[in-house]
């Protein structure tokens, strides 16, 4: 596959309803996304009402199907200037922390750092407490230890900007059109 005459934004979504359909606004608003969707990713897409059908006549999906990731090859040949994780589980963070790249989603996670690309990561637990939106309504959900000191790890990764809030990831989306 032939490079974009000017490298496209990589999108990469987890298995976590946290700002999903916000995300996928966003999405909506940008002609230079290509989604990629790990398996949780895409049963999670179903469970809040959006068909992955429907996002691959808009834009370019990939799913993780294959044990090897194909699509990565694509970081090496200048298809992306940025990778966007959002939202991000903790079991996605966590695996990103510590070096596991056994998905699609953290394959390219690990890719695009070897290419140097930088990655955005909107990371879904991120306070003792917080509400956030299930299939059935807004809930309440309590971050363990573990997961808090996993997001903090990664804030120290080069090439990865972790942001808290939907409104920091609006920001640091416009900072990368600059």
């Amino acid at each position: 596959m032939k490079a974009p005459d000017k490298p496209r934004l990589a999108w990469a979504i987890t298995g976590s309803g946290h700002y999903l359909n916000e995300c996928l606004e966003l999405i909506s608003q940008r002609d230079d996304v290509d989604l990629f969707f790990s398996r949780a990713g895409a049963e999670v897409l179903a469970m809040y009402g959006h068909d992955v059908k429907v996002l691959r006549e808009r834009m370019r999906c990939f799913r993780d199907t294959a044990a090897s990731a194909p699509p990565v090859g694509l970081f090496y040949k200048g298809h992306y200037s940025r990778l966007v994780v959002a939202p991000t589980t903790s079991n996605t963070l966590a695996k990103m922390v510590y070096g596991i790249s056994d998905s699609l989603v953290t394959n390219i996670y690990a890719q695009a750092g070897k290419c140097r690309i930088p990655s955005i990561v909107f990371a879904c637990d991120t306070a003792p407490e917080m509400e956030t939106e299930a299939p059935s309504g807004q809930v309440m959900v309590y971050p363990r230890r573990v997961d808090l000191e996993n997001v903090e790890r990664l804030r120290g990764f080069e090439h990865t900007q972790v942001v808290d809030t939907f409104d920091a990831l609006i920001s640091a989306l416009a900072d990368t059109a600059a």
